[in-house]
């Protein structure tokens, strides 16, 4: 089903069965290509953390499955455009300055997302890779946490299941980076979202919902 322009949507990620992260945000483009979502400064949004305050980056790894854990309630901060390609393993991320100017492309490396629609919510789940890439408006790049990846990918809780295919889910997307190729070739850089697109004040009923996938 094709989401109307200016629908919410939830966007969500998993370790494994658990929810860690969502987001609102409202349907920019929704066509063969992909899915598109504005994701506003200030939207109400999870993180999960530990349940004694720390980020997920102040626990040693090694004990993060272990630990028990609750969710940060802090708005998402700063504004941001989030692409889904069809059947790729990253999204694309367009970051703006507070003058609603271009700053940069962010890759998220991910599982392939999966849509999700019924109750009068639609969403879109995904597990993240945590390996990224940042890419500027001149489309010079690079990799980022990499020795993050490496250092998770020792441990069996660890929800990547194929680091070799997360990596070349990212040559693919450089692939169209060095050629300047969509999304990489200025679409949605001077984007604006519409009159009255302001953050809702609260995530929607079913947003802790169980996976699609």
């Amino acid at each position: 089903m094709t989401l109307p322009t200016g629908s919410t949507v939830l966007r969500r990620h998993f370790e494994h069965d658990r929810l860690t992260r969502v987001w609102v945000g409202r349907t920019v483009s929704d066509d063969e290509r992909g899915l598109a979502l504005w994701v506003p400064d200030g939207s109400p949004s999870r993180d999960v953390i530990a349940a004694d305050g720390r980020a997920f980056s102040e626990v040693p790894f090694a004990e993060w499955e272990t630990t028990p854990k609750s969710f940060d309630e802090s708005p998402w901060r700063g504004d941001a455009l989030m692409f889904h390609p069809v059947g790729t393993g990253f999204s694309v991320w367009w970051f703006f300055g507070a003058g609603h100017e271009f700053r940069n492309w962010y890759v998220n490396l991910e599982r392939p997302s999966e849509r999700w629609s019924d109750d009068g919510l639609a969403g879109i789940d995904t597990t993240d890779h945590d390996l990224d890439i940042v890419v500027t408006p001149d489309r010079r790049w690079e990799w980022k946490d990499e020795d993050l990846f490496t250092e998770f990918l020792r441990y069996d809780h660890y929800w990547v299941e194929d680091a070799e295919a997360v990596r070349a889910a990212g040559e693919a997307a450089l692939e169209l980076v060095r050629h300047g190729r969509f999304p990489f070739d200025g679409t949605w850089c001077d984007f604006r979202p519409a009159a009255g697109w302001e953050p809702p004040e609260s995530l929607p009923d079913g947003w802790d919902r169980p996976r699609s996938f």
